[in-house]
């Protein structure tokens, strides 16, 4: 069966004003549908890759055919990496995270006020496009940065938050300013979605 876009979980203006509805409208409907599309031509001309999910083609890149490696890192890396980050985002959210996704921050990184600067400076630092992630490693979190829609899922990590640094996520608010980008994010993260990616097996 083809790979779907995703509905988002909540309206194009849910996230406002942090997040503008053009930009959503435009991120969503265009950019990542784009990847879903491509993805599935793809998967057409390698029918023993049907029904594969996208954890499996990524998590296993160097099992593919070496002249699918890259289009399938880009394309389906770039369906993945879109769905987790509509869905630790959503209205009304921000705050802090509670619980044992908080005692975990605070044991990786000391506190939270120090995760949320090194996960900015990895999000800030990332020259040209690509993303910033907190990831499950080991027994503990990390802060990881990747290049276009490289996935952590590749080196073996398992992301559980997630933010697009690419400019068409924010260009149309924050133009060059991506670092205030970065810190208003904080504002519409949904810290329960993000638990329930931590407390997954």
């Amino acid at each position: 069966m083809a790979f779907q876009l995703q509905s988002l979980p909540y309206a194009y203006d849910a996230l406002e004003p942090y997040i503008d509805t053009l930009t959503m409208q435009i991120h969503h409907d265009k950019h990542h549908a784009t990847y879903i599309n491509n993805l599935n031509g793809i998967i057409e001309k390698y029918p023993e890759l049907a029904g594969k999910s996208l954890e499996e083609l990524l998590g296993n890149i160097n099992a593919l055919p070496e002249d699918i490696r890259t289009p399938i890192r880009n394309q389906g890396g770039g369906v993945w990496n879109h769905n987790i980050y509509w869905e630790i985002m959503g209205p009304k959210a921000g705050g802090e995270p509670k619980g044992k996704l908080a005692q975990a921050i605070e044991a990786a990184f000391g506190s939270l006020t120090n995760f949320r600067t090194e996960f900015e400076k990895a999000a800030i630092g990332r020259f040209g496009s690509g993303w910033a992630w907190l990831v499950k490693k080991g027994s503990g979190l990390a802060i990881v940065s990747t290049a276009n829609q490289d996935t952590p899922l590749s080196d073996g990590l398992t992301p559980i938050l997630a933010l697009d640094v690419w400019e068409h996520a924010y260009y149309l608010k924050y133009q060059n300013r991506r670092a205030e980008y970065a810190s208003s994010f904080w504002n519409v993260v949904n810290w329960e979605a993000v638990a329930g990616k931590y407390a997954a097996k």
